[in-house]
């Protein structure tokens, strides 16, 4: 079985390095963690296909080019602390916790958080810490972050967040509107001094983001 998801995964590396993932760093943590773990035992035939996957409480796991499309972006260089704003099932502090020295992960929905802490802790990730509130508001006890990753549309990047972004900085988010059949445009943002740049990178497709920054219910 262990042959067989490792064979599962190196096909995932090939089909998303086609679909223009370069970063080997990246790609050689999408190699090495098991998705199947992040999924429920049901979805486990489905977790290499690259989809996003129901994980309950209306949420979703990424779609794997995502993840690694999310994780190029911010530029990793195997140090720094990285927030991510939407735990959900773990798996993509899981890929960042390979590629930063510490992650640090905020879900506003207890149960996930609980089951991505049992799953991360089973797995041996001891630099991944994570944080059950309302993600707008970020993390700010161990700010400035390298990097930040929205995991969930919001209409605007929350003000908190640029706020925890060090200098140099990265932060990236889907951005748009949110719905079922919507789709947002992934934004990377850099921050340098007072100013902030602002590049697009394609459509993608995410659950709303909830609280005080994000979309109502």
């Amino acid at each position: 079985m262990a042959r067989t998801e490792s064979s599962r995964r190196e096909r995932l590396v090939h089909e998303l390095v086609r679909r223009g993932i370069r970063d080997a760093t990246v790609l050689d943590a999408l190699r090495q963690i098991p998705r199947e773990r992040f999924v429920e035992e049901a979805l486990g035939g489905e977790a290499y296909r690259d989809a996003a996957l129901p994980i309950g409480d209306k949420q979703t796991i990424s779609q794997p080019y995502i993840v690694a499309r999310m994780s190029e972006l911010a530029e990793p260089d195997g140090t720094g602390r990285v927030l991510e704003i939407g735990t959900g099932s773990g798996y993509q502090a899981a890929v960042l916790a390979r590629l930063f020295a510490l992650v640090y992960s905020v879900e506003r929905i207890a149960r996930l958080s609980h089951e991505a802490r049992r799953v991360l802790r089973e797995l041996g990730f001891e630099n991944v810490h994570l944080k059950i509130f309302d993600g707008g508001y970020g993390w700010s006890e161990f700010a400035p972050y390298r990097a930040i990753l929205i995991t969930a549309a919001v209409p605007d990047v929350p003000p908190p967040l640029l706020e925890q972004l060090e200098d140099g900085g990265r932060l990236i988010a889907p951005i748009g509107p949110a719905g079922p059949e919507e789709e947002q445009v992934l934004v990377r943002y850099r921050k340098r001094g007072t100013a902030v740049s602002r590049e697009e990178h394609g459509r993608c497709r995410f659950v709303p983001l909830r609280g005080r920054f994000g979309w109502t219910e």
